[in-house]
């Protein structure tokens, strides 16, 4: 099975789209939300050059951010 992390924050409309493609492909996903129990810090252990959320990795592959999943849809498509 498919699995996915998000790393997102609270009023981020790319992270909503990120989840909303993400429930839409069929993949469940962890949220790893910087406004709740993760910090900056978890972020950029994960992913060093991190500037913005959402950053997403796919069956622990790092596809990066919102426009970068897209993009992998569309090629694995």
């Amino acid at each position: 099975m498919t699995t996915a992390i998000v790393w997102s924050n609270i009023g981020c409309t790319f992270c909503e789209q990120a989840k909303t493609l993400l429930k839409q492909k069929g993949i469940k996903y962890e949220e790893r939300s910087l406004a709740k129990e993760w910090k900056i810090q978890d972020l950029l252990e994960a992913v060093p050059n991190a500037k913005t959320v959402p950053q997403i990795f796919i069956d622990d592959k790092y596809i990066g951010s919102y426009d970068k999943l897209v993009e992998y849809f569309n090629q694995t498509s």
